[in-house]
């Protein structure tokens, strides 16, 4: 029987992390204040932390804490403590680039579940296996790993190590994320979790003896996009990637809103769901789900180098979505149909909505609804973060409202 992969969501904050449990994640990963690669997530302080690995756990989910930058010297003893932190908070991993801090790690927590990171660039068996004699628990491949190569390692590794690689999300243009073109620009080193994504920036070229005249390099409507990459979507493949033995599928998005994370999980949740019950079942509802990740923010994507080399090397131009997140349920649906609605765009009465579920997408209408604050029915309403009632019978906490984009490039 085929295994089916866990389903690893990011969590950049409570928000993000509350719509990865609700839409199906079988574990999140989320950072500290320190260490933990995305500097300007939202990220969770020890308080914040302790509250999120007790969410997780009553939902008989995993964390991990990413610790994936990499230290000096002057750092270490704060690298070590900020673990032991998470080890008594309670996390069930810690995901760690250095090679140094990784064998720091074993030594000195030895009951410390230890992940590689991606960043550490793992491409050949040989190291998994220098990975699995120093304790570690799992290999996060580097992006550059071909669905070929993957399923050769495992059958190299077994069972002795998990495996694991990103499905879907931002790809960096840089040899696994290690990119300097941030530090050499801005003083902000991708490195240290503080990256500028300066590839995502518009591009020309000057020829030397014609200063002051720029060439575009590649043009759209939208501009030139040299050094950016297409986001990765794996979607397609699901079936490879579970015959190809990889332990965890990861969702790329620490920076990302919790209606993003809650489309893309509860995309390949439902994927994986249906690949339980075999091929044709999943792809029986794949190119739905495949048109469902376009509801969220995105930029145009490709398989990457899972077939080997990317489609598109670069080039890829900005954002879209096909849906526009309306409003969170904070309360469900009453024997009338009447749930709470925390507000994140406009809704107009009249208007068609979605509502989002664990169990995939309903159509609703927005009939006038009542603002909570003044106790009057509106037909609009548009101020974000305030409490409605509306009618969505059957909506459940945690479920969202989404209607169509007023502005499709965002």
């Amino acid at each position: 029987m085929m295994q089916i992969p866990e389903l690893l969501s990011p969590a950049g904050d409570e928000a993000a992390l509350k719509a990865a449990l609700h839409f199906g994640a079988d574990a999140v990963y989320g950072g500290m204040k320190r260490f933990g690669l995305r500097a300007f997530a939202g990220n969770f302080d020890e308080e914040a932390m302790e509250t999120a690995v007790r969410l997780v756990h009553q939902a008989g989910k995993r964390f991990y804490v990413t610790m994936n930058s990499y230290p000096f010297d002057d750092e270490l003893e704060d690298f070590l403590k900020a673990a032991g932190t998470a080890r008594e908070l309670g996390a069930d991993a810690v995901i760690v680039s250095d090679l140094g801090a990784v064998r720091m790690l074993r030594r000195r927590f030895p009951d410390l579940a230890v992940h590689v990171s991606t960043q550490a660039n793992t491409l050949n068996t040989p190291t998994v296996e220098l990975y699995r004699e120093l304790g570690c628990e799992r290999v996060i491949l580097a992006r550059e790993m071909s669905l070929v190569r993957i399923a050769a390692m495992k059958r190299s590794v077994g069972d002795s190590i998990q495996l694991e690689t990103f499905v879907h999300g931002a790809s960096c243009m840089s040899y696994s994320g290690r990119c300097m073109l941030s530090a050499w620009m801005t003083g902000r080193s991708a490195n240290r979790g503080e990256c500028a994504q300066p590839c995502r920036w518009k591009y020309h070229v000057v020829e030397e003896k014609r200063p002051g005249e720029y060439y575009p390099v590649a043009e759209d409507e939208n501009g030139t996009y040299l050094f950016s990459a297409r986001d990765l979507c794996l979607m397609p493949l699901l079936p490879e990637l579970a015959e190809a033995g990889v332990s965890s599928l990861k969702i790329e998005g620490r920076m990302k809103t919790e209606y993003y994370v809650a489309v893309v999980t509860g995309a390949y949740r439902r994927g994986l769901d249906a690949l339980r019950e075999g091929r044709e079942a999943f792809e029986a509802v794949a190119p739905e789900l495949i048109r469902e990740l376009a509801c969220a923010s995105h930029r145009e994507s490709d398989t990457g180098f899972l077939l080997d080399k990317p489609e598109h090397p670069g080039g890829a131009e900005g954002f879209h979505q096909d849906r526009e997140y309306k409003g969170l349920v904070v309360t469900g649906a009453d024997a009338e149909g009447i749930c709470r609605v925390q507000l994140k765009n406009r809704i107009f009465a009249g208007e068609a909505l979605e509502l989002m579920t664990p169990e995939g997408i309903r159509q609703v209408a927005a009939d006038p609804f009542l603002r909570e604050k003044t106790g009057e029915t509106v037909d609009t309403l548009g101020v974000g973060g305030e409490i409605i009632r509306i009618r969505v019978p059957g909506a459940q906490a945690g479920d969202m409202l989404r209607g169509e984009v007023r502005n499709h490039r965002i």
